[in-house]
């Protein structure tokens, strides 16, 4: 019986940890919504599911590793459950694990989301779905997603950078650029940001600056507020400075260079399978949020944006083909479902 019990601690352990890295952040944007789904998840429990799915996969010759996705995947799911029979309109119930119910701390539509959002990582988890975020966020950002999340990779920094996971191995990290050009290129970024806190009134640089190796970011809706006005002279002073310039929902990134979203997914294809995108579009859907989605949603005939790109459809020359009613998270959420259901 003690065996048994170290057993079980042991692999509740490794499954807390791999469901913290699958698992947004509290401080991720939306920051309620991923804070519900944090509360849920990692109440307690036994993680008996997981558990049974891990030691099944190694019954069978498959390794932990392999079956970590399918196990967060079951807990995920299971959590889902949890918030939605806790929700008035079903249980009623205020305590959950010893801790209040998320629909208690965090409100009823806040609590559906939070599990809407829990089962759509899982159903694209067991699936089987090629996945590939395209990401204006930095490498040092983007690093344990790719190690964790279930996608076939992940593009940084608008197209310049690939991280690929392998199965028990470190990340591959395939650039656009040589080692030189970036050097230069970093150097000649880091002038060009001095240069707009500097002259623009309230920018201020990313804070996930550090963690960028190809571009330069100016923080505009996460974590302060620019005006249009001061977003349009950011972009006056990168494009004067010879940088390709963008703006999403929440920064103003620039970089040197002719990659941007879509050659990188086009690369990226074309690194991982030897396909040519472009050839293939209409067999794949990108979902986006802001103005730098733009290219994609130009290309791809099953483009869709979530809910609050509609913030910026004044500013958007090729909008998507689709808008869900959901913002970020729970609008993925609701294309996902979509998504499957057409699948079946």
């Amino acid at each position: 019986m003690s065996d048994l019990k170290t057993y079980l601690a042991q692999r509740c352990q490794i499954i807390d940890a791999a469901l913290d890295q699958c698992i947004p952040s509290a401080e991720t944007r939306s920051v309620s919504l991923h804070k519900a789904m944090r509360h849920s998840v990692f109440a307690g429990g036994k993680r008996l599911r997981p558990i049974l799915t891990l030691a099944a996969a190694e019954a069978c010759g498959g390794t932990m590793e392999n079956a970590m996705p399918s196990a967060c995947a079951v807990e995920c799911l299971h959590t889902y459950s949890l918030i939605h029979d806790d929700l008035p309109c079903m249980d009623d119930d205020d305590m959950r694990r010893g801790v209040p119910t998320c629909h208690i701390v965090f409100g009823e539509a806040i609590a559906l989301l939070a599990g809407d959002a829990l089962q759509a990582l899982a159903d694209l988890q067991a699936a089987g779905l090629h996945v590939i975020p395209i990401t204006g966020r930095p490498v040092g950002w983007s690093e344990p997603f790719a190690q964790h999340w279930p996608v076939d990779a992940i593009v940084a920094e608008n197209g310049a950078v690939a991280l690929v996971p392998a199965d028990g191995q470190p990340l591959s990290k395939h650039y656009q650029q040589d080692e030189a050009t970036r050097g230069a290129n970093f150097a000649r970024m880091q002038q060009v940001l001095a240069r707009i806190e500097h002259e623009v009134p309230g920018a201020q640089r990313a804070q996930d600056s550090s963690g960028r190796e190809t571009d330069i970011a100016i923080d505009h809706s996460e974590f302060t507020h620019l005006p249009q006005a001061g977003i349009d002279v950011v972009l006056r002073i990168m494009q004067s400075e010879g940088m390709t310039a963008t703006v999403s929902s929440i920064h103003i990134n620039g970089w040197y260079g002719q990659h941007n979203k879509y050659e990188g997914a086009r690369w990226i294809v074309r690194e991982l399978w030897g396909r040519d995108l472009a050839a293939e579009l209409d067999r794949w859907v990108y979902v986006g949020d802001s103005t730098n989605d733009q290219i994609m949603f130009q290309h791809f005939a099953h483009s869709v944006g979530v809910a609050n790109i509609r913030r910026f459809a004044n500013q958007l020359t090729h909008p998507p083909h689709y808008i869900t009613q959901g913002e970020r998270g729970a609008g993925f959420a609701e294309l996902t479902t979509h998504l499957l259901k057409a699948r079946t």
